[in-house]
């Protein structure tokens, strides 16, 4: 990585490297999966992939009200150690649901680690923003880290494999932008600490 690209790393993550595991609020709840397995409290699955090997991230939401709905999976700054093969939408990319109503809602990523990252440790985070209904607003927000995985130098040579689970709504889903929130000092001293590591290698 280049000193510039570092120092990039650097100040974005400060503002906005994730520290908590899960997330609820007055309007709504979520449990997190990685691999089926469900992470509890703080828990961050932390794997050891090989490049290519494909993993599972799924959300399952629970709204209180109907809600406009932004979600996203991405790592760090404008980072793409992970590819996704399925799911509702492509990686460090915003999706937007115009209207949920009051229920369970489940979102499900199948991804993969990339070439080029072998020796790496990269965070996969999930970014979330909730809308009342006709709000400019949002009413919560947040990021938080599903994984942190290590990238070997090995290739995946198994079979990719498919979900047939997709997101439940009666709206058509359509992608747009969204503000982003800001984080922890614990974030900000984790991210310097990678970036050090980074740049020793």
């Amino acid at each position: 990585m280049k000193m510039k690209q570092l120092w990039t790393v650097i100040i974005i993550g400060i503002f906005f490297f994730p520290s908590i595991a899960t997330a609820s609020s007055p309007y709504g709840k979520m449990d997190v999966y990685y691999n089926e397995k469900l992470l509890s409290g703080e828990e961050v699955a932390k794997p050891v992939l090989k490049i290519g090997e494909p993993f599972n991230i799924k959300i399952v939401m629970t709204l209180n009200q109907t809600s406009r709905l932004f979600i996203e999976v991405d790592s760090i700054g404008s980072e793409f150690p992970y590819e996704v093969i399925e799911g509702p939408s492509k990686f460090s990319e915003k999706k937007h649901f115009e209207s949920l109503d009051p229920g369970v809602y489940t979102f499900e990523w199948i991804l993969r680690a990339n070439e080029g990252w072998e020796g790496w440790s990269m965070p996969v985070n999930f970014w979330y923003q909730i809308h009342e209904e006709g709000e400019d607003e949002p009413a919560v927000k947040g990021e938080f880290t599903v994984a942190y995985c290590t990238i070997s130098n090995e290739h995946y040579e198994g079979e990719i494999p498919t979900s047939e689970n997709h997101p439940v709504s009666e709206t058509e889903p359509s992608s747009t932008s969204a503000s982003t929130p800001a984080f922890t000092l614990l974030g900000a001293i984790s991210v310097l600490a990678l970036a050090f590591a980074l740049f020793r290698r």
